[in-house]
């Protein structure tokens, strides 16, 4: 069964990235990313998890979700990534492994790192050359944090806009839709591994107290923070621990 990364405290937004076993294909097919998402929408009721956008692509998921209680995410990911996995084995009459052993959970400082994060989701099929707005992609958030999908919904906008500190939907849709445009505008960008390998990501400040925080639990933790070439702060576990997508 999949496992967390051992260094995310309670409380904050995670970036939460898992990938399918040897990076196979395992979600090319449209049943499939359909099939994940049905396990995310019947597993959230289940936990207090507010998941706040996310992308199904065809071998890996990304999901932005609040969580005050750590265990409370893990036992989340346990029933959704658990659940898929047997069922898609089941049905293709397929033993082993689904996913790669570990997901990942990245802190992500909320306001404008959340921001950056959220684009950066939103624009992983259009940097994979599968789509040239994510609009176009089905199996992301896309859809319903521009209002337009109006039933069976998953985020909590309600959660997204006090992390992103905006007052109203509208403002929100605005200032994302503009952001994305802008982004195409000068090429959907590269990929930005930290948002996936890191154990926390924001401002100096903030990876600075989440450092304190972790190196006062476990003191023997390996450590290592550094500034990315775009000016965000990043930790990283740089122990033998391998991070997984």
């Amino acid at each position: 069964m999949p496992r967390a990364n051992r260094t995310i405290l309670a409380g904050h937004t995670y970036h939460v990235t898992h990938r399918c076993h040897d990076r196979a294909f395992l979600l090319r097919f449209a049943r499939d990313r359909q099939a994940y998402r049905h396990w995310v929408r019947d597993s959230l009721p289940r936990w207090e998890v507010d998941l706040l956008t996310y992308c199904i692509t065809s071998n890996h998921v990304h999901l932005l979700v609040k969580a005050t209680d750590t265990d409370q995410l893990a036992a989340f990911m346990q029933r959704v990534a658990g659940g898929m996995a047997q069922a898609y084995n089941l049905r293709k009459r397929r033993s082993g492994a689904f996913w790669s052993d570990r997901y990942h959970a990245a802190m992500v400082e909320d306001g404008e790192h959340l921001w950056r994060c959220m684009r950066y989701i939103d624009l992983n099929m259009v940097r994979a050359g599968r789509v040239a707005h994510p609009s176009e992609w089905e199996w992301t958030g896309w859809a319903e944090l521009m209002g337009e999908r109006k039933r069976n919904k998953l985020l909590n906008m309600d959660a997204l806009l006090a992390a992103l500190d905006v007052s109203t939907a509208a403002e929100f849709r605005k200032q994302h839709r503009d952001a994305i445009a802008d982004s195409l505008a000068h090429g959907p960008g590269v990929r930005e591994p930290w948002w996936s390998e890191s154990v926390a990501v924001g401002s100096a400040e903030f990876t600075a107290t989440i450092e304190r925080r972790l190196r006062a639990d476990y003191t023997r933790r390996h450590l290592e923070s550094n500034q990315t070439d775009t000016g965000l702060w990043t930790i990283r576990e740089t122990a033998q621990m391998p991070y997984g997508p």
